[in-house]
């Protein structure tokens, strides 16, 4: 979706809401906020909608109040108040339908106030600084961070050893991933350490750290069991003079495992895996995961 296109997107969303009295608050968040950042091509909406006490299960029902609303394909509830929507031109919406009460569940950092009938901007301040308080509070230690990255390279490096490969690369590229990037992003010297977001700093990760990102993309594109081994040689070459409590220990045992199963590890299979194209998911799990890898269970319907 274009500027113009996510801009109109946004102006009939908030039309559409207006005309409606049940409706107390519409607050954009995200990159929809404009605060941090413009949206830009790749944006999707996010925002949180406030309604009346009593009728939000309405919205919550029947989501003809979005604009385009006969052009979604897939909905996703991922929680009684929260939806993922899918437009059929790829673009994609997040949201949350509250009552005011509610509103305390949200968890938000930047965000813009579009449209207010019950002092929601009030409301919306005290939300910010409950969820720095939050992600304050459940900040993982180095300790937990290493811990699950080192982890998670011993078990992708066994599951490619069985012959597991796909399992193998998703606990090596994507499970340990996920533990080193906030390490590293910790850590490491930035010039714009603001760019990072405040929830979930592997966004934008390369906007900070150019050149170890683009090492970490090379060396994700190896077999599973040679990016095990790298991305604990990058972690030891940024991280052992500066996280106290480096777990050395920890560290050599995973590389004494991999020496020990070299043999397993470089099979035909094995080879045949390095010369094939190879899947590499490195998404972010979530925003709001910061304990080991969760089954998420959500509704799904498909247009």
């Amino acid at each position: 979706m274009n500027t113009t296109d996510y801009q109109t997107y946004t102006d009939t969303l908030l039309r559409n809401l207006e005309a409606d009295p049940r409706i107390l608050g519409l607050v954009a968040t995200g990159s929809m906020a404009q605060h941090e950042r413009l949206p830009d091509q790749w944006s999707d909406h996010d925002f949180i909608l406030v309604t009346t006490p009593g009728v939000q299960m309405a919205f919550r029902e029947d989501l003809s109040w979005l604009p385009d609303a006969d052009q979604i394909v897939l909905t996703l509830r991922t929680a009684p108040e929260y939806f993922d929507v899918m437009y059929r031109g790829g673009h994609l919406a997040e949201f949350a339908v509250f009552d005011p009460d509610e509103l305390r569940m949200a968890l938000v950092n930047s965000f813009r106030v579009l449209l207010d009938r019950a002092d929601i901007g009030a409301r919306m301040v005290e939300v910010a600084a409950q969820t720095a308080r939050h992600f304050a509070d459940s900040t993982q230690s180095d300790a937990e961070l290493f811990g699950y990255f080192v982890y998670y390279l011993r078990v992708g490096i066994g599951r490619t050893a069985r012959g597991e490969q796909l399992s193998g690369h998703h606990f090596i590229k994507q499970s340990a991933l996920f533990y080193l990037l906030p390490l590293l992003a910790r850590h490491l010297p930035a010039d714009d350490e603001a760019a990072l977001d405040s929830f979930d700093p592997r966004r934008r990760f390369e906007l900070v750290f150019p050149a170890v990102s683009a090492e970490l993309n090379k060396l994700l594109l190896e077999a599973p069991p040679t990016a095990a081994l790298s991305l604990l040689d990058l972690a030891e070459r940024f991280l052992v003079d500066r996280v106290p409590g480096y777990p050395h220990d920890a560290i050599e045992a995973v590389r004494s495992y991999a020496e020990s199963i070299s043999d397993t590890l470089i099979s035909p299979d094995a080879e045949m895996v390095v010369k094939a194209p190879v899947l590499v998911v490195v998404a972010p799990i979530g925003v709001l995961l910061i304990v080991p890898p969760l089954m998420v269970k959500a509704s799904t319907t498909l247009a």
